[in-house]
């Protein structure tokens, strides 16, 4: 089923310019995100969803009003939401297996919407930039192309990547919006940043850096956070990065070094010294049960026995 836009069917597209100049109120309203400026969220009422993750709620969740996450260079933010169920889920895909998340993100509304009678399937995308590599370009349109095949009808509502996400600064490609958020009661998306990045963050990047798959990390009916279980094996070779300066991390371990956050290589290192401490993730996973996370009375993600 083609995606549709103005309630009009899109038929597939061979670039990014195609597409804005096919869709001139896609390229319009991408120019309208762009410039609003990013919004701090509270980490009391947020989950943030880490790269190779999605996380899906509906407008009762009593502990999360806000589904975000950010970082994103040449990755891309997908929001799909229902509007008759109020169903949300965001994702943040880096194209390692597209064709197979795209499906998991529509599932995770589907399934969570069967009760809705009216209602349709919104889509908003957000990220990527005009990087050397076209790494973002290529992402851009394999997610396009994914929804595209899904049997449901999927509108597409806010579409502001790559070239309509792109900013020269300094005589660099950059993007505008890093990270967004969606207000789980409203639907409303807006470009957003966050101070806090967990629970367990550092677990989940070195679930990320080690080649997890896309993985859901929110129970939306107990309103816990679920994390793994997951493995990896011991590679000593990692110290090796530990003490390379930061222009060697970014150019060999960021698909966009130009571009990235300030934060970035102390994140990588950190995840680095996270995989060092913890050569096998046995330790993490007591009996093979995931970590599971309640939000306590003060607003901080606590952990809790599996059982």
């Amino acid at each position: 089923m083609p995606l549709f836009t103005q309630n009009k069917r899109m038929e597939r597209v061979t670039s990014t310019a195609d597409l804005f100049t096919r869709f001139p109120h896609l390229k319009e309203h991408a120019k309208q995100f762009a410039s609003r400026s990013s919004e701090p969220v509270d980490p009391k009422q947020q989950l943030y969803v880490q790269q190779r993750e999605f996380a899906a709620t509906t407008p009762a969740d009593n502990t999360v009003s806000i589904l975000g996450s950010d970082d994103a260079t040449t990755c891309h933010l997908v929001v799909l939401r229902h509007t008759g169920s109020g169903v949300t889920c965001l994702a943040h895909c880096d194209g390692s297996r597209t064709c197979t998340e795209v499906p998991l993100i529509v599932n995770a509304v589907t399934s969570r919407s069967n009760s809705a009678k009216e209602g349709r399937l919104e889509l908003h995308l957000v990220g990527g930039f005009l990087d050397d590599r076209k790494t973002s370009h290529s992402l851009s349109l394999s997610i396009l192309a994914a929804f595209q095949k899904q049997k449901e009808e999927i509108h597409l509502e806010t579409c502001c990547i790559t070239d309509m996400n792109d900013v020269i600064k300094d005589g660099i490609h950059r993007p505008v919006v890093y990270g967004i958020g969606v207000n789980v009661k409203t639907g409303h998306v807006f470009p957003a940043s966050f101070m806090c990045r967990g629970p367990a963050e550092e677990l989940r990047s070195a679930r990320t850096f080690t080649g997890g798959q896309m993985v859901e990390v929110y129970d939306s009916c107990r309103e816990l956070v679920k994390i793994g279980p997951c493995t990896w094996t011991p590679d000593d070779e990692l110290s090796y990065w530990l003490s390379e300066d930061d222009k060697t991390i970014l150019q060999y371990l960021s698909t966009s070094p130009y571009a990235e956050p300030p934060h970035f290589v102390q994140h990588i290192k950190s995840t680095i010294s996270f995989l060092l401490d913890h050569p096998t993730a046995d330790g993490l996973f007591p009996d093979g049960q995931p970590q599971f996370y309640r939000r306590s009375e003060d607003g901080e993600w606590k952990q809790i026995s599996h059982q």
